[in-house]
């Protein structure tokens, strides 16, 4: 029948589609970034890091003469000259390496802990008191940024790099002089100085808002009798190659955006053993990203610089940069010049991202969070999530009451879908007698349906639409769920802690009634996870599927009654969340369907199609 096929159709394409995200972007990637390298006894870096910041072209007037091509991280030049890596103490924890790195400034503020070494004056110890690493509440916070020597070094530098003048520039040896006590918070700034003891003094304030937002001025005063010239930079190193997901919908590695608005996404892997590269650009901003934090550097809005993304090693050790080098600042005898400097490091809260770039005025700083392909979409339904999430308290409900709007935003086009569709149930006997009269001749068999499609104003195409409408809005807020650190932790109502986690019930050891995991069975325990919220959905779908007659093709009908089964399994994987809102439009659509069925004399043939499920007895005189 034309309206099965059509339904069929519908159902095959969102299999091929749904498979298609499974195996392209739900699942890991073929290639796989590598695991995170055990913890390595050389990541103890240089004088300013393995990678140190950008040299100055050569094109540049007075500065140091260096290649006017990009140079790799290993041979760039330091602020005062090119590093030798040294070798670590072996086998400092975090805490030790904090400790061994000397005085260090307390940093605490409503959002962040962490502490800031006198010597190099690196941001390098930051930890996120809103977050932890499970959603057991006693579990540790996340931490972000961690210091040279440490198992996973991750941290951001701020200084200046000479001209072609040799002096003495502070590097990460350099032991800095506190002004005043206490924390760095964010009514109490951290400033220092330091004295090259050639008549240059250097002056470094650090301040920090109330949630991610550090701010660096850099001064130097000149106390010399000639005029100096220094570049100012910026960059975020990160030591060893961290886990990531490998999903495709997400990006995980290096990433900035240049004056020109344009995105830059570099995955670890196709930096590493590169050459660097590097971008000419006014503005703009560039770090090193994860799933929900991130480390981005922002210089001024107007300055031009080059902006620079590399990978280095130390011994075995992969080591990656982003970094920028602003053009000259030139310094007259007893005169003063300074830069002012951003790093954002935290988390990537949506209000929170989106407020910087509208106060700070951060070219498309919103795009540090990975809104994909359909951003249009995927922006404006987390927003809708958002709002009802604060007047209810719980993402769950947010979930329900978006599904509705959702549902009453296309339900025109549904009406039209399912009016269409209980007209054709109507003249199915018509359809029949054609077909049987015209049973030789496919030709006119088709001309003389498509008569009747337009005597009774029916669209045979129709019964698609219910499914492919709802295919833009499951992707997106599949994307919203994987990649908003909103949705992290989300609980909603009894067994779901967190709707971006897949549901933690399993029928396979009967709902947590056994004492084992299949997921440990060999080859199979993959397989071996079917929730509660994924069989609730499954049953749904089945239930809307049974609302039609069952297809008179043998073939078609197994189709139809193993697509719930089949649907139920792929589902069973992904976010709770999203399985919730599939199962809760299911059920709408169900009420929607069965209403206007009704409305156009359509016999909703539900329960005959349930009791065909059933054999039937053979009569006694059968023989």
């Amino acid at each position: 029948m034309a309206d099965q096929k059509n339904t069929l159709i519908a159902i095959v394409l969102s299999v091929i589609v749904l498979v298609g995200w499974q195996y392209f972007v739900a699942g890991p990637q073929v290639e796989k970034q590598k695991q995170i390298q055990q913890q390595q006894q050389q990541q103890q870096q240089t004088k300013t890091g393995p990678q140190g910041p950008q040299a100055p072209a050569q094109k540049q007037q007075n500065g140091p003469q260096s290649p006017s091509t990009p140079q790799t991280p290993s041979s760039a030049q330091a602020p005062s000259a090119p590093g030798t890596a040294q070798r670590p103490a072996a086998g400092l924890t975090r805490e030790q390496a904090l400790t061994a790195s000397g005085t260090r400034v307390r940093i605490e503020t409503p959002r962040l802990q962490g502490s800031i070494a006198l010597k190099g004056a690196r941001i390098d110890d930051v930890s996120l008191n809103d977050y932890r690493e499970t959603v057991n509440p006693k579990s540790a916070n996340i931490v972000l940024l961690a210091p040279s020597g440490s198992p996973q070094p991750f941290y951001a530098e701020f200084g200046w790099v000479a001209g072609d003048q040799k002096m003495k520039m502070p590097d990460s040896e350099t032991v800095w002089t506190r002004d005043g006590s206490g924390a760095l918070t964010p009514e109490s700034p951290l400033r220092l100085s330091w004295n090259n003891g050639e008549g240059i003094t250097f002056r470094r304030t650090i301040s920090i808002d109330r949630n991610y937002m550090f701010k660096i001025v850099d001064e130097v005063e000149n106390g010399t009798q000639q005029t100096v010239q220094l570049f100012p930079y910026a960059l975020v190193s990160r030591h060893g190659t961290p886990q990531v997901l490998g999903y495709y919908i997400l990006h995980e590695g290096l990433i900035g955006v240049t004056g020109d608005n344009k995105l830059h996404e570099i995955q670890y892997s196709s930096i590493a053993d590169k050459p660097a590269q590097t971008l000419k650009t006014t503005g703009g901003w560039l770090g090193i990203t994860d799933k929900y934090w991130a480390a981005a550097l922002v210089p001024p809005q107007n300055a031009s610089m080059n902006m620079r993304f590399s990978s280095g090693s130390i011994g075995p050790v992969k080591t990656y940069q982003s970094d920028y080098l602003l053009d000259a600042i030139s310094v007259a005898p007893g005169a003063k010049a300074q830069n002012q400097s951003q790093l954002f490091a935290g988390a990537k809260e949506v209000n929170v991202v989106d407020a910087y770039e509208k106060s700070d005025g951060i070219k498309n700083f919103e795009l540090m969070i990975d809104w994909g392909w359909f951003y249009f979409i995927t922006k404006p339904l987390f927003k809708a999530l958002d709002y009802f999430f604060r007047l209810t308290g719980n993402l769950g409900y947010a979930i329900l009451i978006v599904t509705v709007l959702i549902k009453i935003a296309f339900f025109w086009f549904a009406n039209k879908s399912y009016a269409s569709m209980a007209k054709m149930k109507m003249v199915q006997p018509m359809m029949e007698e054609i077909r049987k009269r015209f049973a030789d001749d496919k030709a006119a068999q088709q001309q003389a349906l498509m008569e009747l499609y337009k005597k009774e104003k029916i669209n045979p195409l129709a019964g698609c639409w219910p499914i492919l409408i709802q295919i833009p809005v499951f992707f997106a807020l599949y994307k919203v769920l994987f990649v908003t650190i909103e949705m992290r932790h989300a609980p909603f109502i009894g067994w779901i802690r967190d709707l971006s986690a897949q549901d933690p019930t399993n029928l396979f050891n009967l709902f947590g009634l056994l004492p084992f995991d299949p997921a440990v069975i060999p080859v199979f325990g993959q397989f071996l996870h079917l929730g509660i919220w994924p069989i609730l959905m499954g049953i749904t779908m089945w239930v809307q599927m049974k609302m039609n007659p069952s297809p008179p093709d043998p073939t078609q009908k197994m189709i139809f009654d193993w697509m719930p089964v089949i649907f139920t399994f792929l589902l069973a994987s992904f976010p709770a969340g999203l399985v919730i809102y599939w199962t809760w439009n299911n059920f709408l659509s169900v009420l929607q369907q069965g209403v206007i069925m009704k409305r156009n004399g359509a016999k909703i043939e539900l329960w005959d199609n349930v009791k065909a499920l059933v054999p039937k007895k053979k009569a006694a005189n059968d023989n």
